[in-house]
Parts: C-alpha cells; structure tokens; sequence
C-alpha cells in the first residue's frame, strides 16, 4: 500500500501526448493553445485618439495661436482626414483616427466653442501638456509580427479578444481525450428504473460525467454486469477506443471483484492499487503500453467523488498542458481525531469568520457511502497520514469541488 503522495506522483508521471485540434475560436475558452499567435499588423494599427475633442497641430498652440476654424468632423471608422491649414483644428471622437497634420488630442472639455458669421471656432482653455496627448499612438503595444501570446496558454477572455483581433475564426487547441466511464455491479440499475430492494440506482457514473462535462470534456458511459467473462471482452473493446478508462466498482477484495484481474489479463500494467487513505483505499491505477491509462476507483460514491477530484481531475488538467491548482490552506474551526494511519480526507463546510477569513467546519457522515453527505460540503480537508489530533484553527489543504 502506498501513501497519497506517491500515489499523486505515479499518476503524474504518467501523462498522455496529445494532438492537436482546430476549434472555432467562440469554443475555446480555457482550452490551452497548440500555436503562437503573432501581430498581423501593429497595435494599435494607426494613431488613435483617446478623447473626444478637438486635433490641433501643437507647434500652431506653441507659436501663440489658442482659437482655430473648426474644419470638419473625423469619426470612428472613417478613414483619415487631413487637415488642410495650421489655423484649422478637427472635431475627433475617441477611436478614431488622428487626421493627418495634427499630432495633439484637447477634450471637449477643455475647449470653448463658438460660432461666428457661420463658421465654427475652438478657443483652447487648457492648454495641451505636448505633443500626442491623448493619443494612443500606432504600434506602440505591440509591432506587426510580435509574438502576441506563445503556445501553451489556457485561453481566457483576454486571450480569445487578442486572437479575435488577429482575425483567427479558429485556434489549435490541445485536444481533449476520449474517456469511457465505466459502472460495474449487478446491484445497479438505470436511473429511469425502479430498483428492487436488493437494488440502487447508478449515480457514480453520471457524477464523473458531470464532472468531466465541467472542464469541457465529453465522456461516454458503460454499464458492466459482474460477469468475468463478459467484462473480458466488454473492457477489451473500450481499452481499443479510448485513452482513458474511469471504472468505478469491482477493484475490492469481494467475490465479484474481477477488475484487477480482468485488466490484468488484457494486458493493463498495474502501478498500484491501494492507496493509504480514507475513503478510497482500494483504487487501481494502471496503463497499457502506448495506450490507454486506467483510474479504477472504489465504488462506494463518496470515494469515487474524492477520487476523481483528488487523482484524475489533475492529471487530466496536466494532460491538457493547464497548470497544476495550489490548494489553498484553510484553518479548521473544531478539533477533529482520526486514529487509523491513513490520510484522511475529510468533507468539510466553508463559512466565514467575522475577522473574514475561511473556516472550515467537519461534517458528520455515514461514511463512504453516505452522498446525500456531500450536499452540505464544499470539499475535503486533506489530513496528514500518522496524525492522531487536529487541532481548531490549524490549517490543512482543501479540496474544492464547488465554483
């Protein structure tokens, strides 16, 4: 049996290569970019003004010139005006283009305006502290041809506008892997079934594809009976199919236990099985060479949950190239003893203290197969294997699972 960290570590080490897709640039957001994204043209791609006002040629304003002829309007979108004397200034909006012959922005309301014999004036109030104020001038964020964003990048909205801007409809992101999730057991039934008494509806199934649906991946599920030979050829046609299996049941010590043995004869390297922890000691970790890997969790929901977002959920981020989540340290509100030598993953409550920091605070279950627990939790303290007594206001990693 091994302990959490070398489990994590196994795990990690064990990270798939995956391709390249190209995706529509309005789905990829938090897909980690499989290309450099590099200026089209420069940023911003014309002196661009940054107030509404007026645009002057500032040596005039030096020489001791304050009003100007106001000589036409320039918009946002048009294409450059010029101005056609030093005596003249233009109205300018903000984003427009600077008009050719000007080189200072003055704001509205900075400005005089006046009308004589039908003409339009700009008496100057304030005066201009230089040359291209409020004026964002041409490519002074980045050249045409820089490196805009480099490959490797968990795309957020930031991103998504600078690659919008370079004029790319689609992107090449990393891929997604195909996952097959797997429920094994005679006990379980479909949940638009009604269940004998002997019988439980599937759930574990349905949570890790929620979970995977969360993070933008698409899973398919199976259903298995606990039948060795059947689940023989069953997990043989989904090991060709997939690069990763999520099997949930069948990896304990019972009598319809065939998982292990199963992955065994088909060829699946086991890396471990039995973790030092509490819940989800049995689980099962493996790969087949040059193919899919295998998370095999214990059945029971609550050690699936942790499971998935103890083990697999980070692996499948560091498959994706995304990078590894610290988990935040959050103080315990109550003392709370645990005596088996076993890292103890314990469902706690978040609530704020009224010096407004995070408190933790333990939840009673009935253990390991007690989901209807998790309703109430925000995620699972991680405490330390070989640790008897946790004190209040001692602080321990937490494992969220909520937004």
């Amino acid at each position: 049996m091994i302990t959490v960290a070398e489990a994590s570590q196994i795990i990690q080490n064990n990270v798939l290569t995956l391709p390249l897709a190209e995706v529509s640039l309005s789905e990829s957001i938090d897909r980690v970019l499989g290309e450099p994204i590099y200026a089209d043209r420069d940023f911003p791609p014309f002196h661009r003004v940054t107030m509404d006002g007026i645009a002057i040629h500032f040596a005039t304003f030096q020489a001791g010139k304050d009003t100007f002829l106001i000589q036409e309007v320039q918009l946002a979108g048009e294409p450059p005006k010029t101005l056609q004397s030093p005596a003249n200034c233009l109205e300018v909006m903000t984003g427009s283009v600077l008009p050719a012959g000007t080189d200072t922005v003055i704001r509205y309301e900075d400005v005089q305006l006046t009308e004589q014999n039908g003409q339009r004036y700009a008496q100057v109030l304030i005066a201009p502290a230089g040359v291209m104020q409020s004026v964002h001038p041409q490519a002074s964020d980045r050249q045409a041809t820089a490196l805009l964003i480099p490959a490797g990048v968990q795309l957020s909205p930031a991103e998504i506008a600078v690659i919008a801007t370079v004029g790319k409809a689609t992107v090449k992101v990393t891929a997604y892997p195909r996952v097959a999730i797997i429920s094994t057991g005679d006990e379980l039934v479909q949940l638009t079934e009604m269940p004998l008494p002997h019988q439980i509806r599937q759930s574990n199934s349905y949570m890790l594809q929620a979970a995977l649906t969360q993070i933008g991946i698409k899973a398919e599920q199976f259903h298995l009976h606990d039948d060795k030979i059947a689940l023989l050829e069953e997990v043989n046609n989904i090991l060709h199919q997939f690069d990763v299996l999520l099997l949930s049941g069948g990896v304990s010590k019972g009598k319809a236990d065939f998982i292990p043995e199963v992955l065994a004869a088909l060829g699946v390297q086991k890396l471990f099985h039995e973790v030092a922890q509490r819940p989800g000691k049995p689980f099962w970790f493996g790969r087949m060479a040059n193919g899919p890997v295998v998370f095999a969790l214990p059945g029971n929901p609550v050690s699936t949950f942790l499971g998935y977002y103890k083990y697999v959920q980070p692996w499948l981020r560091a498959n994706l190239g995304v990078k590894p989540l610290q988990l935040p340290q959050v103080s315990l509100a109550t003392e709370v003893t645990f005596t088996a030598p076993l890292t103890y993953f314990l469902p706690v409550k978040l609530h704020i203290t009224p010096h407004g920091a995070y408190e933790a605070l333990p939840l009673k279950t009935g253990g390991s197969g007690d989901f209807a627990a998790l309703l109430d939790a925000d995620g699972f303290f991680e405490l330390p294997q070989y640790k008897n007594v946790f004190s209040a206001g001692e602080q321990y990693p937490f494992i969220n699972f909520r937004d």
